[in-house]
């Protein structure tokens, strides 16, 4: 259950991540080694969070040439994710990005080849923003989203749009390629707000939407193979397991269109299923699907946001398992409460019929102060033994838990005051 390591500078973390930063080819490991080195002082494993931006040398040729960036209807650029509709383009100082991001696991590799397997045993394959496997439909970045808005595609650069023309040729519809839908409202709206998303007549429901909706999500399914297709083969024999974050949209998964869930590249609807293609691509790749939001419960979310985390966590552990595909958990908030434990606990075991399999991790995500307060850590432990001690009463897991959290006191101080201070 990894959770990221308390005594780690996370300034340092950010810059040694950063690695190509500052010139293309040129990778720098000096500071990632030191933070290793944290795990050694007690029985850590290292995930931290924080804010890694795109290499400075890519940003300025995504400046020479805008349309390398995910481009909207407005002509909004953003600059988390070079755009994936010149994957296979040669446009980053003669190499194309996948070649970049392979170059960049190839030398990970290479530095740390004595950890992986053992130290280092899943590496998770960043796929877009934030890590995940979608387009930056939803920018929370000077508040250009907010939830539970629906996002807005992201297919206006001129690599995509020459792809959506050149499909749209092959469709025998031409005048179905000069761009995305224009009703699709905007980052704010919701979907009865919204033309091509509306419940009766939606556009996302017709042949022109059909088309749309197939391609957006199909060049997101080519992208996610392309990269994956890379880090099978860099990392081919070193003993770890590859991982992939798939997003947890579950507002407005209760509607017919789905809306967020389409303009991130997931062709979800009340009548198409988009997981099972995901799954299945992960699959052809004996890759893990991460997902978040398994603490969540419907009736937690605002109820005119039609939220249904607990169905949208169930579909996509069935797409899952019909695919073969192991399936890893993550919390989406900061929760230190036993509600959201036993939810975790209750997600954690997948069920399909008379088919039953367990998660094959979860991660504790949003690591704070708070969590080192004497309660939460008594629950948070309590936690932990029932995730590892699965039925066991819970009488006994506290019992447990008390005589476990009292050894832990110096180091549960300590660790709360190095997050405090940091």
């Amino acid at each position: 259950m990894p959770a990221g390591p308390p005594f780690a500078n996370t300034g340092h973390l950010r810059e040694a991540l950063l690695e190509e930063g500052y010139m293309p080819h040129k990778f720098y490991h000096g500071r990632i080694g030191k933070v290793w080195n944290v795990t050694k002082k007690g029985p850590l494993e290292w995930k931290s969070t924080t804010r890694i931006p795109l290499p400075r040398w890519a940003v300025e040729e995504m400046e020479k040439d805008p349309d390398l960036s995910y481009t909207d209807q407005w002509g909004r650029r953003n600059y988390e994710y070079i755009s994936l509709g010149c994957d296979t383009i040669p446009v980053l100082k003669g190499r194309t990005p996948v070649q970049c991001y392979a170059d960049f696991m190839r030398a990970f590799r290479d530095r740390f080849a004595a950890l992986l397997g053992s130290t280092i045993v899943e590496i998770q394959v960043g796929m877009g923003p934030a890590g995940e496997l979608r387009y930056p439909s939803y920018p929370e970045l000077h508040g250009t989203w907010k939830f539970p808005g629906i996002g807005a595609f992201q297919c206006f650069d001129r690599y995509m749009l020459a792809s959506l023309s050149a499909a749209a040729e092959s469709a025998g519809h031409p005048e179905w390629g000069h761009g995305g839908p224009t009703d699709a409202g905007g980052y704010n709206s919701w979907p009865e707000d919204a033309p091509f998303f509306r419940r009766e007549n939606g556009g996302w429901d017709g042949d022109y939407g059909q088309f749309f909706l197939s391609w957006y999500s199909g060049l997101l399914l080519d992208h996610g193979e392309r990269v994956l297709s890379s880090a099978t083969a860099v990392f081919a024999g070193t003993g770890v397991k590859i991982s992939v974050k798939v997003a947890g949209i579950h507002w407005h998964y209760g509607t017919r269109s789905h809306a967020p869930e389409l303009t991130a590249g997931y062709y979800n609807t009340r009548f198409h299923d988009g997981y099972k293609p995901i799954a299945e691509m992960l699959g052809r790749h004996g890759a893990v699907l991460n997902f978040t939001c398994v603490e969540m419960r419907n009736f937690e979310q605002p109820e005119e946001a039609m939220c249904r985390p607990e169905e949208l966590v169930r579909q996509v552990a069935a797409a899952a398992m019909g695919a073969g595909v192991g399936l890893a958990g993550e919390n989406a908030l900061p929760r230190y409460d036993e509600a959201a434990h036993d939810q975790i606990v209750k997600t954690a075991t997948v069920a399909e019929g008379e088919e039953r399999e367990k998660m094959e991790a979860f991660t504790y995500l949003r690591m704070g102060p708070d969590l080192f307060r004497e309660d939460n850590w008594r629950k948070f432990v309590g936690f932990v033994k029932s995730m590892r001690e699965e039925g066991q009463c819970r009488e006994v897991v506290e019992r447990e838990a008390e005589s476990f959290v009292n050894a832990t006191v110096p180091l549960v101080q300590e660790a709360a005051v190095a997050l405090m201070s940091g």
